[in-house]
């Protein structure tokens, strides 16, 4: 039943961050960047590149939500079969939130300061994708190419994120001027920037569960992290009761999912959160989690 909810709700927010994902999207894009000509990071930004060249060269308007659905298909495909189908259905969904969003929000103006058009554009679009990553999935496109490449090669993930997105620069000022070159510079840094305030996967913390029910929250624990605990005996200052403390060292992304299954076990419990610089000794990656959860099913 604890985890039946959990799951449960976990499903409604990530739906939620979808829809949020799409929306902001595509305000980021129809009522700042369009209309500034300052292009995007990812997918989103080839889309743009894309509709643009189209626009100039043979004359056809192609809706930018169109084409991002478009190029996403044989990403996507490629990704179900390379990577899984898990990891691929939501970020899927997140592309189709997106690709629907800017498509029914018209595009608009609010301000003609480029600057501010590539500032403001680069934060909405960065909400989402930071969100996205947080609760586990992707906005797709070159998020999922930059895995592939990754995974084929052995270089990491942020390197290829860094180099395609540098071809969009590059392309973008060739093609079209090297003013909105310089601009798409300033949104991709500010997406960057948002995107990690957000999605703080990598930041190490420290939880102190102080409960009446060690046993039960240990073992709802293990049911969902792949971490390790340690049980300290504990004496309530106040009520002189007993109480155990639970010291668990987990990333921040994690942190979620620890606050849910506490809540649902021991409402009670005591948590307190605090900053970890660093951890010396063995930390499970991701990949290693992965591992150990296959080992166990």
């Amino acid at each position: 039943m604890i985890k039946g909810n959990y799951n449960t709700k976990d499903l409604a927010i990530k739906i939620a961050v979808i829809l949020l994902t799409g929306i902001t999207g595509a305000v980021g894009l129809n009522y700042f960047l369009i209309p500034a000509h300052v292009f995007s990071a990812g997918m989103t930004g080839i889309a743009q590149i894309v509709g643009a060249f189209f626009e100039s060269v043979l004359g056809l308007t192609i809706n930018t939500g169109i084409m991002i659905f478009l190029l996403n298909v044989p990403v996507f495909i490629l990704g179900f079969i390379k990577i899984g189908k898990s990891a691929m259905i939501l970020s899927f969904a997140n592309v189709i939130s997106m690709s629907f969003f800017t498509t029914l929000i018209p595009t608009g103006e609010v301000t003609s300061n480029v600057l501010m058009n590539s500032i403001t554009g680069g934060v909405l679009l960065g909400i989402g994708g930071g969100l996205s990553l947080k609760y586990g999935f992707t906005t797709g496109g070159l998020d999922i190419v930059s895995l592939l490449l990754s995974q084929t090669t052995g270089r990491t993930v942020g390197n290829y994120i860094m180099l395609l997105n540098g071809i969009i620069v590059v392309v973008a000022g060739f093609f079209f001027n090297w003013e909105s070159a310089l601009y798409t510079i300033i949104t991709i840094f500010t997406m960057g920037t948002v995107v990690d305030r957000i999605h703080t996967r990598h930041q190490k913390m420290t939880a102190m569960i102080t409960t009446a029910k060690a046993d039960e929250v240990k073992a709802a624990l293990r049911e969902e992290l792949v971490r390790g605990m340690t049980v300290i005996s504990g004496l309530g200052g106040f009520s002189a009761s007993r109480r155990d403390v639970i010291m668990i060292v987990l990333t921040r992304y994690e942190l979620y999912t620890l606050k849910q299954v506490v809540k649902e076990v021991d409402p009670a419990a005591f948590t307190n959160i605090l900053a970890t610089e660093s951890v010396v000794g063995s930390f499970l990656n991701e990949e290693e989690q992965k591992r150990i959860k296959i080992g166990q099913s």
